[in-house]
């Protein structure tokens, strides 16, 4: 998602969204510094800083301020609304 504007960037989340929902689907792994690119149906997480595990499990566990300020290293304020999350500076 690098480098879209933002309706590329919601088009890009609906479908990847899609197939996070179908069962026959492949698994499939995101990696992003953007909490807002987190499609809709993805269930699990995984920080990391330096090379090492920060946290890692259900979506809605993991991406916290705390842990999300020590994986980018100053502090943060994640929000959720419905499905989606956006990060800022605390």
């Amino acid at each position: 998602a690098a480098g879209l504007d933002l309706g590329g960037r919601e088009d890009l989340v609906a479908r990847l969204s899609v197939l996070a929902y179908d069962p026959d689907a492949p698994a499939m792994v995101l990696v992003t510094h953007h909490v807002e690119e987190i499609p809709p149906g993805f269930t699990h997480a995984l920080l990391l800083r330096e090379g090492g595990v920060v946290a890692q499990g259900l979506i809605e566990e993991t991406l916290t301020g705390d842990n999300l300020s020590k994986t980018f290293g100053l502090p943060l304020i994640v929000q959720r609304s419905g499905d989606r999350y956006t990060a800022r500076a605390a």
